[in-house]
């Protein structure tokens, strides 16, 4: 194994500790072996000597220094085992299983925090310039973490956190024009212009800052100018490769508060009881699959003289989201629908804003998909109008649709099992169930639009749901279609 160079910096009294990952676990076994555990991953080190194995757990403790690590080592083994723990520690840095910190006596200024493991968790080191100025990349987010401030993009497979408030200050000032140089961000994290090469060498090689010219080009050239921040972010967080982080069925809240049920009523409200399409008929009078696929299209135009009819929406509706095989999984209920969605958690529930229905008085309606009914939540008021009136514009549409589908997600139903990819799982369920609209829709001889988006603000007023709890992902026209 050939082992890259990690130096030990020491200029102006710039020194680096190390500490086992955050999220990672040291346990020990009688037979001597240690093994790392972090999630998906596990490393096993087989009776690594008193000395390395005392260093391994004052490392899963605390911060220490390699000065710290020496003298551990040299006090139980000898002198002579430095070499082998010096070289342990490279390793372990080198994999990602363990923390820097970047300090000055008795003054932490930056900490590199692997978020990946392995060979694809390390970031290549990347050295400034001296004179040449740097920005804050566009898409580094700065959140609060356990009592300091972190740095992350997802460009990057490592997080810096930055505990002293004058380096964050100077990081903070690198968004102007022209960026700062090491000789700016050291005069104004209070630090000489050698360690702040080095703490600018770190948030470089982490992608917390770019070269002036190679940020400017992150929101002027391809690739990098294509995505936003929030795209990126939940794209990289939502799959797995290049960070180690916890991500499926994880349950991570099993311990702490209960599952959602899967069925979802309102109490109280009117409910107006739907026919049951018949099956048989369905299967004898539809066209084949072949050709419902060939039919689909995007109608925006509507029968206004014969708009869709409470059947026809009833039947709609259970074809496309009636749920059966409730059931009890690992603590929580799965269910079926017509379409698949991720473990069967049903998370996705439908609302119909109804403007011009046969049969039905408008309003907007949720669809109780286990009992196959539509029960009122609100009469057309101020807030329906706004809905509507931006649906119509999305659609391009001079007036207002006979049935508005809203496509909410609850989202405590989906995260309570899953970690990292909720939302973007939530996506793909909605696109499955826009697809299969469209589907039945043509089946049904129906003219159905999906809208790229929805007045989420006006749906949640009318709605009275809490947007965390329940917000609008998709929404989808529906209506009887014109004779030409």
């Amino acid at each position: 194994m050939v082992l890259a160079q990690v130096p030990v910096h020491r200029q102006a009294g710039l020194s680096e500790a190390l500490r086992l990952r955050r999220d990672a676990v040291l346990t020990t076994s009688d037979g001597g072996v240690l093994t790392l555990r972090q999630s998906r991953f596990e490393l096993t080190m087989s009776r690594p000597g008193v000395g390395r194995r005392a260093l391994l757990l004052r490392l899963a403790d605390t911060w220490v220094s390699h000065l710290d690590a020496n003298r551990l080592v040299s006090e139980i083994e000898g002198e002579a085992q430095i070499m082998a723990a010096q070289v342990l520690l490279r390793r372990l840095v080198l994999t990602c299983w363990l923390d820097r910190r970047l300090g000055l006596p008795g003054r932490p200024l930056l900490e590199v925090l692997p978020t990946g493991l392995g060979r694809w968790g390390a970031q290549p080191d990347r050295r400034h310039e001296p004179g040449c100025g740097y920005r804050l990349s566009r898409f580094v987010a700065i959140r609060a973490d356990d009592g300091r401030m972190v740095a992350q993009t997802p460009l990057s497979t490592v997080t810096v956190g930055v505990p002293d408030r004058r380096v964050l200050g100077a990081l903070l000032d690198a968004v102007g024009e022209d960026g700062c140089d090491s000789a700016a961000f050291g005069a104004a994290a209070g630090v000489d212009e050698v360690v702040a090469g080095r703490l600018l060498d770190e948030l470089l090689s982490a992608g917390v800052v770019a070269a002036v010219a190679d940020q400017r080009a992150e929101t002027t050239q391809p690739p990098q100018a294509l995505w936003s921040a929030e795209d990126l972010s939940l794209h990289g967080r939502s799959r797995a490769g290049r960070h180690a982080l916890p991500i499926g069925g994880t349950y991570r809240f099993a311990g702490s508060f209960p599952a959602e049920r899967l069925h979802a009523t309102f109490p109280g409200r009117p409910v107006v009881p739907l026919p049951v399409p018949d099956s048989a008929r369905i299967a004898a009078t539809s066209p084949s699959f072949a050709s419902v696929l060939a039919q689909r299209r995007t109608i925006r135009e509507h029968d206004q003289d014969h708009p869709i009819s409470l059947d026809q929406l009833a039947e709609f509706l259970y074809r496309v989201q009636h749920t059966t095989d409730v059931r009890e999984v690992d603590g929580h209920e799965v269910g079926r629908r017509p379409y698949p969605g991720g473990g069967g958690m049903c998370e996705l529930e439908l609302y119909a804003m109804v403007t011009h229905c046969a049969g039905l008085a408008g309003g907007l309606y949720h669809y109780d998909s286990v009992e196959h009914r539509l029960e009122l939540l609100a009469t057309p008021e101020t807030s329906s109008d706004r809905l509507l009136a931006y649906a119509s514009a999305a659609a391009s549409i001079p007036r207002p649709p006979q049935v508005l589908l809203v496509v909410t997600a609850r989202i405590r139903r989906l995260m309570w099992k899953y970690e990292g990819l909720g939302y973007a799982l939530i996506l793909k369920n909605a696109g499955l169930l826009t697809e299969l609209m469209y589907l039945v829709a043509a089946s049904m001889g129906l003219a159905p639009c999906a809208l790229g988006a929805g007045d989420s603000a006006a749906f949640a007023a009318l709605s009275g749901l809490d947007p965390l709890v329940e917000p609008s992902v998709a929404d989808f026209l529906l209506g009887s279609r014109a004779a030409a």
